[in-house]
């Protein structure tokens, strides 16, 4: 196996969804003193430079609040599933010379610098083309991959996403116990929750 330690790492936020459990866009709801999807790329910039968000629904109302630190890419097909998110994504970054790429969604605000780093580390030992994240009995994104399967991500379409790579090699696959932070915000109830726990910055002792 090649030197993971020198690889460099495209990161591909999906941010394409258009909310429509939330009744607004979601990305752009409050948390801490950013937004879902800020709070995302705040995480992951800690560790990773090159970051691309893959934008749909609400594109224009979205990018204006990214900043110069990401690449956003829009996805004219988001409306037909994640899958075309994530082939539009690695269409982009196959672009440019990456050895792997970390797939993870803006609507996961839980998961933070550390559990990235961690996949990082697992994937820089050379044993694994996959280190994904565990769902009960199955494994999904985050999920870093390899650029050995660079064309089969660019071949998703529909609603299939990462989670059918995954289960293809098992072999190559390395699962990581989230423990808890793998709570996606898909609903008011569970937002409003998480948010009086977590993503109140009156809460916050930084």
């Amino acid at each position: 196996m090649p030197d993971r330690e020198k690889n460099t790492i495209a990161v591909l936020i999906l941010a394409a969804g258009g909310s429509t459990r939330m009744g607004k866009p979601k990305q752009l709801l409050p948390w801490k003193h950013t937004t879902l999807l800020g709070h995302a790329v705040e995480q992951i910039q800690r560790v990773l430079k090159d970051i691309f968000v893959v934008l749909g629904a609400n594109e224009e109302e979205i990018r204006t609040g990214l900043g110069n630190a990401v690449v956003p890419i829009y996805n004219p097909d988001w409306k037909k599933g994640i899958g075309t998110s994530i082939a539009t994504g690695i269409q982009r970054i196959t672009a440019d010379d990456y050895d792997a790429v970390l797939i993870l969604l803006a609507d996961q605000p839980l998961m933070e610098t550390r559990y990235y780093s961690q996949m990082i580390d697992h994937f820089g030992k050379g044993s694994f083309t996959i280190i994904a994240t565990h769902y009960g009995s199955k494994c999904g994104v985050p999920a870093l991959f390899d650029r050995t399967h660079f064309a089969a991500l660019q071949d998703l379409h529909a609603d299939f996403g990462a989670q059918k790579i995954i289960k293809k090699y098992p072999e190559e696959l390395y699962c990581i116990d989230p423990q808890g932070k793998e709570a996606d915000v898909d609903t008011v109830e569970l937002y409003e929750r998480l948010f009086k726990i977590k993503g109140n910055p009156d809460n916050d002792p930084s």
